[in-house]
């Protein structure tokens, strides 16, 4: 997951507000109380997967305070393959009892019944989110199947020191933006203001998000599929438009001559999420202080949209025997505030509440020259649109790699190849036996 790229970028102490503004130890609700036969059979003993670095160290924290609670923590490797471990063992009846979930997998894990609803268990802690950022954990209008962990909100970071030099003001609207990508190409042809990148599908899902794209739904026992909705199709035509004029380049990103573009300025901008820093640091460190970030540009003059690129939540098996006693530790790994502090220190994650993220003070060291970085953050987080995943978001992310790989090379419209991913996304529900609504 590009989310956990942030390393160090992360490393930063909470203010005191943070550590003051709350007990480290969490009131029990009545249901989350262990029953007197769990207490005399000895501690409820929990299972948590994770790809989080140093949650060993975090959980040890809580063990030390809940002995009748102890939860183990077993290392993942993250991504799609852990999403496909954790299906497996659900589905042979040996799942751990809680597990790190990306947002886009959730709707897999509901539809094989392979999480629990804790929708009663997180009633008290949904206002601690962004109404966006709830969403990407709440399936339809009844249940809720996990509990935000880290959040990817995307803003534009661009070359403050290359934008002086070519004239250019930041952009605040996404037609600002391609008239800066043509002014940069007509100053100097070896240069783009960005890139569009087809191997980078979770990208093209959050600028979707910006443009208020809604790619399922769920009516009453049915699904909804709107992936080729009007504002993808306006988000695709745009860059496609782009491209094909010559104004962005489209070389994917993560790859060595994305790398080295970033690194020698040949690159200006890159519209990304609030892992970045980690990425530039380590791919682009001759340029480290002439990075700088903004909002992202908008649909609309005076809007203050984004979407969501990365993240994760803390699910709850819905196999396990303990189901209190693991949204009871979900709960307090997410929203405590001592437990908060040790994931933005010990995990380098950004957090999802957020109380967290305003909270957050000095600036990731690669962006020593924008002490405000975190606020910026934090206001984009505010304003950050998610959607509901489909229970096979990999197949839709597959096919937005194989259809715009094919509309680069062949120059065909990007709405194209929306439409490639619309037509496969509803083919494989319906073959998998999800009923879709027209």
């Amino acid at each position: 997951m590009r989310a956990n790229r942030l390393g160090a970028a992360l490393a930063v102490a909470l203010t005191a507000t943070l550590a003051s503004c709350g007990s480290s130890e969490p009131a029990q609700s009545p249901e989350a109380a262990q029953s007197p036969t769990a207490a005399a059979q000895g501690p409820v003993k929990l299972t948590f997967w994770t790809w989080a670095p140093n949650m060993d160290k975090i959980v040890d924290v809580w063990n030390k305070a809940h002995p009748d609670i102890q939860v183990t923590v077993s290392k993942q490797a993250g991504g799609d393959d852990a999403a496909a471990k954790y299906l497996t063992a659900s589905k042979a009846g040996n799942p751990p009892d809680l597990v790190q979930a990306e947002y886009q997998h959730l709707p897999s894990f509901v539809a094989a019944d392979a999480v629990a609803d804790l929708k009663a268990e997180t009633a008290s802690i949904k206002g601690e989110f962004s109404e966006g950022l709830w969403g990407l954990v709440t399936l339809g209008t009844e249940g809720v199947y996990g509990i935000p962990q880290d959040s990817g909100p995307m803003m534009l970071y661009y070359r403050k020191d290359l934008f002086d030099k070519y004239g250019i003001a930041v952009p605040k609207t996404w037609q600002e933006y391609a008239d800066a990508a043509r002014t940069v190409r007509k100053k100097d042809s070896k240069v783009y203001l960005g890139t569009f990148s087809s191997k980078d599908p979770g990208a093209f899902a959050g600028l979707a998000q910006q443009a208020g794209a809604q790619w399922w739904s769920i009516s009453g026992e049915s699904w909804k599929v709107n992936i080729a909705d009007e504002p993808t199709k306006k988000v695709a035509d745009y860059w496609g438009g782009l491209v094909k004029e010559g104004a962005i380049d489209d070389m994917p990103f993560f790859t060595p001559e994305w790398n080295k573009a970033l690194n020698d300025g040949k690159l200006l901008s890159w519209p990304s999420a609030v892992w970045a820093p980690g990425v530039l640091a380590t791919n682009a460190p001759k340029a480290k202080d002439k990075w700088a970030i903004a909002p992202m540009p908008q649909w609309n003059a005076g809007e203050n949209f984004t979407g969501f690129w990365g993240g994760s939540s803390v699910a709850v098996s819905s196999k396990t025997p303990n189901k209190a006693a693991a949204a009871q530790f979900a709960t307090w790994l997410n929203t405590d505030p001592a437990a908060v502090d040790l994931l933005v220190k010990e995990a380098a994650i950004y957090p999802a509440t957020t109380k967290a993220q305003s909270a957050l003070g000095e600036a990731p060291e690669y962006f020593s020259n924008q002490p405000d970085f975190w606020q910026q953050a934090s206001a984009a987080s505010a304003g950050a649109r998610g959607f509901t995943f489909g229970p096979n978001v990999g197949v839709t992310y597959n096919t937005f790699k194989d259809a715009f790989d094919k509309a680069l090379q062949n120059k065909t419209p990007f709405s194209d190849a929306i439409q490639s991913m619309q037509d496969a996304t509803v083919a494989d529900m319906r073959k998998s036996g999800f009923t879709i609504a027209s």
